[in-house]
This record gives structure tokens, C-alpha cells and sequence, in this order.
């Protein structure tokens, strides 16, 4: 949905070619993105569902893309907004190149960058409808840091966004740890989005899970992760539940 604003000339005739549109709501949105260091780099896990409203429209969605040589990027929110921010970044990428003197682009520069993006959209009341977690190593440091859509940025050991960052953070700050593996980091990913599977509507069994490492980015083939429906609040959620009934 948009509004119009409609721009007079000198003569007071309203010129339908200078309306200014506005999104007032994202249609297509992909839900949670989580990530944490590990010893060896940054992993980062995403469903690949899009829901059109509340209608699992799409279920072949990827949220997380390279960003150069040293970044992984993966986002929630409108779909076609993130699109666009990835084309921001192919144009900041190439003419990152075309300078071709030996230095590229950290993750720390295009988190910054990427906060400036979407703080400079916030103001002009345009928002780009995402949420966005940028993670990367360069030098053999490693960088996780987090944006929302009006420019709020931080970097921590490990994020989340949407429900994530409400069901997912509290499982990260007990079993995080700097000096996981590769496998345990795996493994409290997929805890952490089978949770979010059982209770975010939005979220489908279907995942991926990027590394990010010196050596570059990996992002795994999606697969489904093991699930039990049968506890007692699945089967019967309303028993004991006060209501008119």
C-alpha cells in the first residue's frame, strides 16, 4: 500500500509525475536470521520461507549473500527491499574494485556503510523495510554486527532478528561460547531455528546455514531439521486456557 503526495509547480497545477510514493507496509517478508561467532569465523542460519501476509507464499527464498571477499549478509523483512540493498552493494563492490589498489572492503566498512543506508532512508520517511545482519572475517578478525530499518546498529558475539532476537538471543547467551567448532556452532543453530519453528507462524522447515572464514563463504544446500510435535501444549493448547467456552 502507498500514498501519494501530490507536488504543485509555480502555477499551482499539481503534476502527477512528481508524486512521491511511500511504502506503508512490506507485502512479501522473510522472518528470523541468526547468527554467532565460532572459532574459525562467522555461521549465520535463515529459513528460506516468504510470506505473502500471513500465507507461506514462496518456500525457496535465500536471505544470505556474499558481500565481497570478507562478508556475509543475511536479512529479514521486505524482500524486494533487501534486493535492492543488494544492488547498493553491487555498485559499492565494483567501485571498490575499479580503485584495484590491493585493499578491499572489511565487513566493519560495509556494516558501516549499510547503517548509513538505512538511517539516511529513515529520514526521508522511506524506510527500507529490513532487518540485516552482516558478519564477516578479514586479517583474522571477526566481525558480527546488526542494523535495523531506522539505523540502529550494534556488533556483538552473536544476533538475531525478528522473533530470533526474542527466542533465540536468551539460548545464544547460555551456550555461546568464543571457542565453539564448526559442528557446535551448527548445533545450537538448528536449536535455536527448531524453536523458532515451533512457535513463529512465519518460519518453515527449510533452512541453510553459511559459514564465513578467511578462506570465504559456504552456504550449505537447504535441508530440514528433525521436529516432535507431540508435547501435551502442542496437542491440547487451549486445556486449562479461561475463555467464554
Amino acid at each position: 500500500m502507498t500514498f501519494t503526495i501530490p507536488i504543485e509547480n509555480g502555477n499551482g497545477v499539481k503534476n502527477a509525475e512528481a508524486d512521491s510514493q511511500r511504502t506503508l507496509y512490506p507485502y512479501v517478508t522473510g522472518t528470523s536470521v541468526v547468527a554467532i561467532k565460532y572459532k574459525d569465523g562467522i555461521l549465520m542460519a535463515s529459513d528460506m520461507g516468504g510470506s505473502y501476509g500471513s500465507t507461506l507464499r514462496y518456500k525457496n527464498i535465500e536471505r544470505m549473500k556474499a558481500i565481497g571477499k570478507h562478508s556475509l549478509l543475511g536479512a529479514s523483512g521486505e524482500i524486494s527491499d533487501f534486493q535492492e540493498i543488494l544492488r547498493y552493494l553491487d555498485e559499492l563492490m565494483l567501485n571498490d574494485n575499479m580503485w584495484d589498489d590491493g585493499n578491499s572492503l572489511g565487513p566493519k566498512e560495509v556494516h558501516n556503510y549499510l547503517t548509513r543506508v538505512m538511517y539516511n532512508r529513515r529520514n526521508k520517511f522511506n524506510p527500507l523495510w529490513n532487518t540485516l545482519v552482516l558478519g564477516g572475517v578479514k586479517n583474522g578478525e571477526k566481525y558480527l554486527g546488526m542494523v535495523s530499518m531506522i539505523g540502529v546498529s550494534f556488533e556483538d558475539n552473536h544476533v538475531a532478528t525478528g522473533f530470533g532476537n526474542h527466542l533465540a538471543r536468551p539460548i545464544l547467551r547460555d551456550e555461546w561460547r568464543e571457542d565453539l567448532s564448526f559442528e557446535e556452532g551448527v548445533k545450537l543453530l538448528e536449536k535455536c531455528m527448531r524453536v523458532l519453528l515451533y512457535r513463529d507462524r512465519s518460519a518453515i522447515n527449510k533452512l541453510q546455514i553459511a559459514k564465513m572464514t578467511e578462506e570465504g563463504v559456504t552456504v550449505s544446500e537447504p535441508y530440514s531439521l528433525k521436529t516432535f510435535w507431540d508435547f501435551k501444549a502442542f496437542t491440547n493448547p487451549t486445556v486449562g486456557a479461561e475463555g467464554s467456552w
